[in-house]
């Protein structure tokens, strides 16, 4: 099965990703060890597209990812590589038997999926696992941890006829359970290839314990730069985006705690450019490919060094560099793990408010079960919509519904002369997507 980089703009593969595709495509088993950032999905698809076959009707590849946002980029990430790959995401927050309904109808080659979910349709025999020769355990530490331990071991009983898995993880770990088996695995480390000398420390102190009214200067003072600002705690997502808000700083917020709809409408957001600013807990921490996002700002220190690295590795990605920010209060230190030679930032009396994102998120009520594709609203838009290229950015469509970033100041326009209109012969709702 062929691939096709261009199609993620990528024209050159990094060393991590050249090494990885010379010892995977021999059908060794692996285990790869890379920061955050560097492209290790990249590096296991492309070996994976090589073997699989489009012509046989069959499951033949498992991606086993900890977040349901993983699976869906996964997934997302393989479909645009390879146009003719049959691929399935599954993940829990909707309804079982609406994926048995998706996976009958498609008959995947390949499935990227939450440990739960898969065991569900595993054992349910949704999906057939005789032909399956190829596991990938993405962030494998977290996909090992006690709570998904069990049901990881159970999948691998239910899959008799493996022949290679591959291992990913931002962090090492010598803990290998024996049901994945212990030999033969070819060990690439490349976490020496760190990405600090891409990431400048930089220190902000707080006049006082609540750190609200700094965090709101910093934020003015960074202007329109893509900022992620990390909390310890659900409740402090929630307060310290309508702080924001009410003070004129378009914040949107993500954690374990939202409805599903709701985190996938905050996070395509901030992936395409519609907003500047998200809160969130560590859940944002692992598995989400946002790009060029200039800045992490630790509103609340990290619990220890490996938390801190996995918020870190969401900045400097690829070979982009990146800020981070820890905001601390009179009566807090720098942890033991970070470097003394952090920069103490100075921020500016009256920075005025961040302008607003040139994009805004245009939400249609169609997506992939309807046979709605990124070129019929592409289409939709120039033709009926009457925008030009680029007024438009990033188009995600996906089960049920599409989002894409058009630009701010002909979004109203545009609901105008869309309402009512049809994509590709279908009645729906279009809407712009805020929080």
């Amino acid at each position: 099965m062929n691939y096709e980089l261009s199609k993620l703009g990528i024209s050159d593969l990094n060393a991590m990703q050249q090494d990885t595709l010379a010892v995977a495509r021999k059908g060794a088993s692996v285990v790869l060890l890379s920061p955050t950032g560097t492209g290790k999905t990249l590096a296991y698809l492309l070996p994976l597209l090589q073997k699989l076959d489009e012509k046989a009707d069959k499951l033949q590849a498992l991606v086993i990812v900890p977040s349901r946002e993983l699976a869906i980029q996964t997934a997302d990430v393989a479909r645009r590589l390879c146009s003719q790959l049959r691929v399935a995401a599954c993940y829990g927050g909707r309804p079982a038997m609406e994926e048995h309904q998706q996976l009958r109808g498609l008959r995947p080659h390949l499935v990227a999926a939450t440990p739960g979910r898969l065991l569900d349709h595993l054992q349910k025999g949704n999906l057939a696992a005789e032909d399956v020769r190829t596991l990938i355990i993405d962030e494998f530490d977290k996909s090992l941890e006690l709570g998904f331990r069990e049901q990881m071991h159970d999948i691998l009983s239910l899959l008799p006829h493996l022949q290679q898995r591959i291992l990913l993880s931002a962090t090492d770990s010598e803990d290998i359970p024996s049901f994945l088996g212990k030999e033969n695995y070819v060990r690439l480390n490349f976490l020496d290839e760190e990405t600090d000398d891409r990431i400048s420390l930089r220190l902000v102190r707080s006049p006082e314990k609540d750190k609200l009214r700094t965090l709101y200067r910093l934020l003015c003072s960074l202007g329109t730069q893509k900022s992620l600002v990390f909390v310890g705690y659900r409740e402090s997502a929630e307060r310290v985006s309508s702080f924001l808000t009410s003070h004129g700083i378009m914040a949107d917020i993500y954690h374990g705690g939202m409805e599903q709809r709701d985190r996938e409408r905050a996070l395509y957001r901030f992936i395409n450019g519609s907003s500047n600013i998200m809160v969130s807990t560590d859940l944002a921490s692992r598995g989400l490919d946002i790009s060029a996002v200039d800045n992490i700002i630790h509103y609340h220190l990290p619990l220890n060094e490996e938390a801190c690295t996995h918020r870190n590795g969401r900045t400097a990605r690829w070979d982009a560099t990146g800020a981070a920010y820890f905001i601390l209060s009179p009566e807090e230190s720098l942890p033991d793990y970070l470097p003394d030679e952090a920069t103490a930032t100075r921020l500016p009396d009256n920075a005025p408010l961040p302008s607003k994102p040139l994009w805004v998120t245009l939400y249609i009520g169609k997506g992939k079960k309807d046979k709605i594709s990124r070129g019929d609203v592409l289409g939709f838009l120039t033709k009926q919509g009457g925008l030009e290229s680029n007024q438009i950015g990033r188009i995600d469509v996906l089960p049920n519904w599409s989002y894409v970033a058009v630009e701010r100041a002909v979004s109203r326009d545009l609901l105008n002369r869309i309402k009512g209109l049809k994509i590709k012969g279908q009645k729906t709702i279009y809407a712009i997507a805020e929080r």
